[in-house]
């Protein structure tokens, strides 16, 4: 049978190329695509795809910073958002937006949820409380089944 699971390559804050569907195999994902730039990003989605670890052991959440021009992300500026100087979970680069176009994205914050199989479950735009919502029912859904 063959693996309908998307690719994402991205780069690892050491400029190393990285397939996410390879590394995060067999496993529920959530990622995040943001901009350091995107204050909705930094001051809500950051901080809720945190509490979406800690409610659900069960998935790996994993960041993504949509490169755009003039506004492009190093491990540097990608550490200087958490007060701690602490990533709290893995977080790689998108340059040139490739991700970012692939899933469509609408802007940031854009949440992409892939089951264990790699199956695009869910893509969900925003930080506000609908979006969150729509995300947690998603989550539960999936640890769930």
């Amino acid at each position: 049978m063959q693996n309908s699971s998307p690719t994402i390559n991205v780069l690892d804050l050491d400029n190393n190329p990285v397939n996410l569907m390879q590394v995060y195999n067999s496993k529920i994902l959530l990622v995040i695509i943001y901009n350091n730039d995107c204050l909705g990003c930094t001051g809500r989605a950051i901080p809720l795809a945190y509490e979406f670890q800690q409610i659900f052991a069960e998935i790996q959440v994993v960041g993504i910073h949509a490169d755009f021009v003039g506004r492009e992300g190093s491990k540097t500026t990608i550490k200087s958002i958490f007060t701690s100087g602490e990533i709290p979970f893995p977080i790689y680069i998108d340059k040139d937006h490739k991700v970012y176009d692939q899933f469509n994205a609408e802007g940031t914050p854009q949440w992409l949820l892939f089951t264990e199989q790699g199956e695009l479950f869910r893509s969900v735009f925003g930080s506000q409380s609908n979006a969150k919502n729509r995300l947690y029912y998603a989550l539960e859904s999936l640890v769930k089944s």
